[in-house]
């Protein structure tokens, strides 16, 4: 059976916006939260970017059960990977064990602001490849000294080592980015049902004979609201730049290059794409390709912060009940 998670939006609350719709999001029945890691939103009109790891440390300490991913971090350029580890192992403790560390090769957005400029996508997956590998030496607790290609540690030692492992699930977008890091990962995450992609991953672990399966985790965005004329207004506003697809919004480095980019989106583009109203049937079936191409957890995305407690309050219980009995 699929799990379904609740996102929390950095880039478009504040902090203690966020914790407060976590714990909500727990009482509604969702089965998993996921925290997106930005330094600067989209699109101005969103309005926020706190830090997601103060954030998770709060919800972890607020909640009790659900799940806890980032969703995703990048831990090779804004971060560097010794900081993340010991992050992680931090937020794994707070959580009592329900913490997953969701990483991903980035976005040009986020990681140009510390000045080290843009790598090329090979580059950059070569980057996360050796950082997932110190976070795992680091995550035993061990001494570590490290010299790799792009990062050195000396004398780095993780000291609150989690009871429980922390996993590492991993955004991968396309067959190069499953043969580089299919292996290295726990999970795979990916934000389109690619049942392509499932398949490869799932295949290039099933070679090793050794490797479990792993969880599959997706999102949808989604903008529910009582009228559908203010849903989509919602949407158009503050999540255009959904259509522009990984390739393009990876490499966007400003909100000021994303409204550009979309100045000629339209609110029907929009509303076609993102189901926009208070037909949880739409938001069902906006879903459905996700757990077909084989996704055991899909994350919701909430449009906007007006409305978010609405969502939360009115509309999640009686989704969750359709999801389920439509997933089951």
């Amino acid at each position: 059976m699929a799990r379904f998670g609740y996102t929390l939006m950095t880039e478009q609350s504040g902090p203690r916006q966020l914790v407060d719709y976590a714990v909500s999001a727990e009482q509604a029945g969702f089965d998993f939260e996921v925290s997106s890691d930005h330094y600067s939103p989209w699109l101005a009109s969103q309005g926020h970017a706190p830090n997601a790891w103060p954030v998770l440390g709060a919800v972890a300490h607020a909640t009790d059960t659900v799940q806890l991913y980032s969703y995703v971090t990048c831990p090779t350029i804004r971060y560097h990977p010794a900081i993340i580890a010991q992050q992680a192992a931090t937020v794994q403790n707070l959580a009592d064990g329900r913490f997953t560390l969701g990483v991903g090769s980035g976005e040009n957005l986020n990681e140009h602001v510390v000045g080290q400029g843009w790598p090329t996508i090979g580059r950059r997956l070569d980057m996360l490849a050796e950082a997932i590998k110190l976070i795992r030496e680091l995550l035993t607790g061990d001494l570590i000294d490290f010299r790799g290609e792009f990062y050195e540690v000396d004398s780095a030692r993780i000291w609150d080592v989690p009871d429980v492992p922390v996993t590492i699930a991993v955004s991968m977008t396309g067959p190069k980015s499953v043969e580089r890091l299919a292996v290295a990962a726990d999970h795979l995450i990916n934000v389109a049902p690619d049942r392509e992609t499932v398949a490869g991953w799932h295949q290039r672990r099933q070679i090793t004979g050794v490797l479990p399966e792993g969880r599959v985790i997706g999102q949808v965005p989604v903008c529910w609201d009582p009228d559908r004329d203010t849903a989509v207004a919602r949407a158009h506003e503050q999540f255009r730049w959904f259509g522009g697809g990984w390739a393009v919004n990876a490499d966007l480095p400003t909100p000021a290059g994303f409204a550009a980019a979309t100045r000629y989106v339209r609110p029907d583009d929009v509303s076609a794409a993102i189901p926009c109203g208070p037909d949880l049937d739409a938001i069902v079936a906006a879903v459905a390709p996700y757990v077909h191409a084989g996704f055991t957890d899909v994350a919701l995305v909430q449009i906007g912060d007006e409305g978010q407690q609405a969502f939360l309050d009115e509309a999640a219980k009686p989704l969750l009940a359709a999801l389920r009995a439509e997933f089951d």
